[in-house]
């Protein structure tokens, strides 16, 4: 008869445990997700190298990460700078050209800092970032472009997407090298504030 008891008890001991472990995987199921940071790093990258960049200056914020991606990705012969056949070049020579983005759309919601980056093709933002600034309200966003470039400056690039944006409050931007370090970038980042 103790025999018998004994299991009892531990099979009521065994399910107790097994029922408060379920309960507390229901409530961590239901919680509420965790907040994302108020600072956004989106980037368009055709080669990686604005990627490298943005991650660096997400991993020196603690920035959310979105890729702005072609719908159609670039190939090599579309990035040829030396064929004016190519589809890039075809793309900067028109101003009215909008390549479809790829990437599921985000919600800027909670955003108040927008580091938007890029790499200058012909002295300028991709046409991509054309879509992106005229598909996003910015209200109540500081945008910060960013651009990389093997030597060409940031151009007009910033006053032109803040001029198809239409909202938002925009800074100067700046152009890094791929090789860019963290500690650069975290000085220029503080020079901003």
């Amino acid at each position: 008869m103790k025999k018998i008891l004994s299991i009892m008890i531990a099979a009521f001991l065994f399910s107790s445990l097994a029922v408060y472990g379920s309960d507390t995987q229901a409530e961590s199921e239901t919680a509420a997700p965790a907040a994302h940071s108020d600072v956004l790093v989106a980037y368009f990258s055709a080669t990686g190298t604005t990627k490298g960049v943005a991650e660096k200056i997400a991993s020196v914020t603690g920035g959310d990460l979105y890729e702005i991606l072609a719908a159609e990705p670039y190939t090599e012969e579309d990035l040829n700078y030396n064929d004016s056949s190519s589809r890039s070049t075809k793309e900067q020579n028109d101003k009215n050209v909008r390549p479809e983005i790829g990437s599921e759309k985000i919600s800027l919601e909670g955003y108040t800092t927008l580091y938007l980056g890029f790499p200058i093709w012909w002295g300028e933002e991709p046409r991509i970032l054309d879509t992106f600034v005229e598909t996003y309200s910015f209200d109540g966003i500081t945008v910060i472009p960013f651009c990389t470039s093997g030597g060409s400056g940031i151009g007009r690039s910033g006053p032109n997407m803040e001029a198809l944006a239409g909202s938002g409050t925009w800074m100067d931007g700046e152009r890094f090298s791929g090789s860019v370090s963290e500690a650069d970038l975290q000085s220029w980042i503080e020079g901003l504030k």
